[in-house]
Formats: C-alpha cells, structure tokens, sequence
C-alpha cells in the first residue's frame, strides 16, 4: 500500500521532489502523541521505506506547535497498573521514538511552537533538527513524577548540561540555546523551519540511496559501539520501576486529571513547583 492510500486520522502525508512530508495532525491537542499515532506513524514509515521514490523525509506539527509529547489524558484513562503493562507500554514508546533514529532512510524534524518531552525525544532521534526562532524544547516529565523514555539527551550535550536540563525538568529552552548546546541543528526564521527541512532532505533525497542509508548506519554503529543500546535498554529498566512505584507526585498528578481534567493536574504541578513542593 502506498502512502497516499492509508487512513490516516492523526497524520498528514504528502511528498514532493523524493521527500515524503510528515505532519503530526492533532492541533486541538497540541499534536500529543497518541496510541493511534504511533500506530499510524509505524504504518507510514513502513509505506515510506517500501517507496523506491522517496529518499528522506521531513516530521513537522500542525497548528501551533510542533508537539507537547505524549497524551497524558490518554495516559492517565488507561494507563498500565503493573509491572508487565509498563513494561510493554514502555518499550513500544522507546520502538516508537528508536524508529526516526535507526530509520533506513534520513529523518529531519522540523520544529516549532513547543517541542516537549516525548516529542523533545523525537526530534532528538531525527538525523537532523531544524527549529524555528521562538521554539522552546526541553523535558518537564520530572515535574509530575513520570519518565524519560529514550535517555538521549546526554549524547548529544554532555552529561553536565543533561543533568542541568533534566533533573530541573527544564521545558522552556529557547531555540537559540537548543542550538548551541547540540539539541537542534539550525535555528531559522519563524515561519521557514519546514522550508528548510525540506529543502536539506531534498538534496539527501538525490544521493544514492544505499550510499545514503549504509552511511547513516555506520554512524549509528559507532554509538551503539559506545554503548547507545546498552543504555537505552538500562533506561527502559529504570523508566519500568519508576512507573511501577506510583511516586507521591505521578499518583496526585493522575488523580487530578482524572477528576478535574489535564488543564487542572497541568496547574496543579506548576503551582507546586512554585512553592517549592507544597501544593496540595
């Protein structure tokens, strides 16, 4: 099946000059990464891969930002409640985000608006990030007692300013500093981040293609030689047992949004961080 002939509800696909065009389409939900996306998104990049005609491809977000990460309210209506169900819930998180990154073909995020904690992951997992001026990155999960799934960041800033951005749960790193730090590759203009993308994806898309693809996996090689997927794989194990502890904060956070909706656990957290803890 060709890209064009799935039923997509949560993504949009065009292509153009051997780049297929990605765009995370949930903006009423600020493109939260649902279960029906990820499933979507593997069914696409699987038609993508079998498509002879497209050499690269460019991940944007519809409306006003990139992506908020993962849908919490989905999260927290049938999130797992064992050890097992987090288990495999977190693992198809970590395939999901592992996808961009070991993808045969290139893998450019563009990005703008927010970029935020699973979606941070994503972009970090494309080969290439392009963010528009104006764009704030970061990954808040330990704000509300949650997990970084695909512990990539310190490969590409150091440990010193993974541990700053991280344990702080930094969500508002504005796209000049994203890039000095390593985050994203280029800032450009508001409104020029998916132009650019593209037209870098383009000139990708016209080399050989298994010139293209045996290159991107001899520079993958040379990380996993480092120890990227044993990392990866101790991450998960982490990420499993935190879930599976049902931390003070994670539990309050879910009971909120259960009760009071997301918008309410959302200002719950950031008032507790405001008084330093206390918030009830």
């Amino acid at each position: 099946m060709s890209p064009e002939e799935l039923p997509l509800q949560t993504l949009l696909f065009e292509r153009s000059e051997g780049v297929a065009l990605v765009t995370l389409n949930r903006p009423e939900r600020l493109n939260a990464i649902s279960r029906r996306m990820i499933g979507e998104m593997h069914q696409l990049l699987d038609a993508i891969v079998a498509d002879d005609d497209l050499g690269a491809v460019v991940i944007s977000g519809a409306g006003r930002a990139f992506s908020a990460g993962m849908d919490l309210k989905d999260d927290a209506a049938v999130g797992p409640s064992d050890v097992g169900g987090w288990r495999k819930a977190l693992q198809e998180d970590l395939d999901f985000l592992l996808r961009f990154w070991d993808f045969e073909k290139p893998t450019i995020a563009a990005v703008h608006g927010y970029c935020l904690a699973a979606a941070c992951e994503l972009a970090m997992c494309c080969d290439v990030t392009i963010a528009a001026e104006g764009t704030y990155l970061g990954e808040p999960e330990l704000k509300f007692g949650s997990v970084i799934t695909a512990m990539i960041m310190p490969w590409l800033t150091g440990p010193k300013l993974a541990k700053e951005l991280l344990l702080s749960a930094d969500d508002r790193i504005p796209a000049e500093r994203a890039e000095r730090i390593g985050l994203v590759n280029q800032m450009v203009p508001q409104g020029t981040h998916v132009e650019a993308a593209f037209n870098l994806a383009r000139k990708m898309a016209t080399m050989d293609r298994a010139a293209v693809s045996m290159t991107k996996e001899a520079i993958n090689r040379s990380f996993d030689g480092m120890g990227f997927r044993e990392v990866m794989r101790a991450n998960l194990d982490i990420a499993v047992q935190l879930e599976s502890l049902e931390t003070p904060s994670r539990k309050q956070f879910k009971e909120i949004t259960r009760r009071e909706g997301l918008k309410a656990a959302i200002a719950w957290r950031d008032q507790r961080l405001q008084d330093g803890g206390k918030a009830r």
